[in-house]
């Protein structure tokens, strides 16, 4: 199967510097705790909700609510979609090409 072609793409969503950092935890692991990408951050957790909405407001993020093991709270798991994978290697690409690396 060959590897897709990425085309270089600036964000001007992803490109902000928390939101590209929460890309680039969640391109690697996969689904993560909104508790974990916080203190991954080390922001609050207003920060960290804010920044969430607005890739999920533009679908690059889905947000799953599960009930908790520990406390009974329920949990939120976060996690990349299709499009928001996407969206930061297309991104990444174009950062790379600017950088003159791609």
């Amino acid at each position: 199967m060959a590897t897709p072609v990425i085309t270089a793409q600036f964000n001007e969503v992803i490109h902000a510097p928390m939101r590209l950092r929460i890309c680039g935890l969640l391109q690697g692991a996969g689904e993560v705790e909104f508790a974990a990408i916080r203190d991954m951050l080390g922001v609050s957790d207003a920060v960290c909700s804010k920044h969430l909405k607005v890739l999920s407001d533009n679908g690059y993020v889905t947000l799953a609510k599960r009930p908790g093991q520990r406390n009974g709270h329920d949990v939120t798991w976060v996690s990349l979609t299709d499009e928001g994978r996407e969206a930061f290697e297309s991104h990444i690409a174009a950062l790379q090409a600017i950088a003159g690396l791609g």
